[in-house]
């Protein structure tokens, strides 16, 4: 990995007031190719495999929560490139300063008019939006003013690939952390597509044959998700110690406190080290069998999300019980370990891993 020289506090409170990544990290990005660590080499992306990016993902939220969630959100965007009609895999690749945003959020509607969609919507949450060149958007199919329903009566809904120039951002990331991440909302004002800007997720429907596209879309999100808290928490955790111990040179604890302080700093990462541990040997093993079988059982599949909760709700432990030891200091708000706190309770909020099944 790059030197983390250039992630340092420094920038990252630059980035908070920016509301963005600065110039100095998205050159770094762009240089290692971080936005496409799942796009294949043959396209002029990193290709990596599954355990590795979330190695990297994991490394990069340690380093800044903002950084860390924007690389993870916008690379994972651009993982649908695996879906993607091959006709607008060669229009978007390759290009340097490539960026994939994308909303889970279905808030558009596409209405297909001869060899086009007719497009028009808003959808929220955008990580990296004003970095990216390309926007990802679910949309409800209209034909002739009505919803097209699967075999459940259901509304049939599909993916589109959207240009930055096709939509307008709205200033909607007003939260009290993973500012620098700004994810703000866009629209689409009645904008006509070809019909090659659609696509579907679902392992069947990939395009490229890199094992990485038979991750299903689920297991993908809550695993990459996973990963971010555990960087968070790590950083947190280490900040919260050094702000104890700055304490102590001021205040001497007695030895009964510091050594309750250690015990249950010791305790709570041991327990992560070890919920750690099992998520990664667990991804390993999805991943060995998907190479090689090119499909994963629902055991593994089962186990990937278990795992990615677990270590999820033991981030959320440790650092509740260990935040109070940082004092007033981590309440001061230009600390790096209050932007580090609310970077935490804000990305924990995420709904897919609240529940621990």
């Amino acid at each position: 990995m790059q030197s983390i020289e250039p992630f340092n506090h420094e920038l990252a409170t630059k980035a908070e007031k920016l509301g963005k990544l600065p110039k100095e990290w998205l050159e770094v990005i762009y240089q290692e190719k971080w936005f496409q660590l799942f796009v294949p080499k043959s396209l002029n992306g990193l290709g990596m495999d599954f355990l590795e990016a979330l190695k990297v993902e994991e490394k990069l939220a340690r380093l800044d929560g903002s950084l860390g969630w924007t690389v993870t959100l916008c690379a994972g965007a651009a993982w649908f490139t695996g879906f993607l009609n091959e006709s607008l895999c060669n229009e978007v690749f390759p290009k340097k300063d490539l960026c994939f945003a994308g909303s889970g959020y279905v808030g558009g509607k596409a209405q297909k008019i001869g060899n086009e969609y007719l497009i028009q919507g808003s959808w929220t949450y955008a990580s990296g939006a004003l970095h990216a060149t390309h926007f990802t958007a679910n949309c409800e199919l209209i034909e002739n003013g009505n919803p097209l329903l699967d075999d459940q009566g259901n509304p049939i809904i599909k993916a589109f690939i959207l240009k930055k120039e096709e939509v307008e951002i709205l200033d909607g990331w007003n939260y009290m952390g993973m500012i620098a991440t700004g994810s703000h909302a866009f629209k689409a004002d009645k904008i006509s597509v070809p019909l090659n800007r659609c696509f579907e997720i679902k392992p069947k429907m990939a395009t490229l044959e890199d094992p990485i596209f038979q991750v299903p879309f689920l297991q993908f999100a809550e695993a990459t998700l996973a990963v971010n808290i555990l960087g968070i928490a790590s950083h947190l955790i280490d900040l919260v110690e050094e702000s104890f111990w700055m304490r102590h040179d001021y205040r001497s604890y007695d030895k009964k406190h510091l050594a309750y302080f250690e015990s249950i700093l010791s305790n709570k990462r041991k327990k992560l080290k070890k919920q750690k541990k099992k998520f990664y040997d667990q991804v390993e093993v999805f991943w060995e069998s998907l190479e090689k079988d090119r499909k994963s059982s629902e055991q593994h599949l089962s186990d990937v999300s278990k795992y990615s909760r677990k270590l999820t709700g033991t981030c959320r432990k440790a650092t509740s019980e260990l935040f109070p030891f940082s004092g007033l200091h981590g309440a001061k708000t230009q600390t790096e370990l209050n932007r580090v706190w609310r970077d935490f309770n804000t990305v924990s909020q995420h709904s897919l891993l609240i529940f621990p099944f």
